[in-house]
């Protein structure tokens, strides 16, 4: 029988903070993607990286990304679900829609526009498994972790999800 040597490193306070730095931005991005509030994403980052933290003996250091985005994905999971009771989301602020495509170029404004409605009509896990992979770059394997399904099931979802943005797309003669 053969026996590897491997050692499981615990997380700790300075690869905590190299994990702030490395992936705090990226969290954050997916966070807005999700609620569209910058200081409702900021919230979300730092319960995000308190919950971590909270827990960061028991974190192995190789899983901490996985780590760190599953918990965001379950943060926003309860922030959308704690907005949807306090507010009516058929309701579009005009003033943070303006402000989050400021400085896009005018002609990609309404096709970025068009996209962003788009991915507010998905399914919250659709949306999560499609920014997951198409705007952070992350595996199917990845995603699964991140939000506890099968690779098959993320698939069928990130597939769903882009043809229901196809679909939208189509409608307003905005093929890509």
């Amino acid at each position: 029988m053969l026996v590897l040597n491997t050692r499981i490193t615990k997380l700790n306070a300075k690869e905590y903070n190299n994990a702030v730095e490395l992936y705090a931005d990226n969290i954050y991005r997916f966070a807005l993607k999700h609620i569209k509030n910058g200081a409702l994403a900021q919230d979300v980052v730092q319960e995000t990286f308190m919950k971590v933290w909270l827990k960061h003996e028991d974190i192995v250091q190789e899983k901490i990304k996985s780590y760190l985005f599953t918990t965001a994905y379950h943060t926003i999971i309860d922030s959308v679900k704690k907005e949807k009771r306090s507010v009516d989301f058929d309701l579009v602020d005009k003033s943070v829609m303006s402000d989050a495509f400021a400085d896009a170029e005018s002609n990609n404004n309404e096709l970025r526009l068009l996209l962003d409605q788009a991915l507010n009509q998905l399914p919250e896990i659709q949306k999560s498994a499609v920014l997951l992979r198409d705007y952070e770059g992350y595996s199917y394997e990845e995603i699964a972790e991140i939000t506890s399904l099968t690779e098959s099931q993320v698939k069928v979802y990130i597939f769903r999800a882009r043809q229901s943005l196809k679909t939208h797309l189509k409608e307003h003669n905005l093929v890509v």
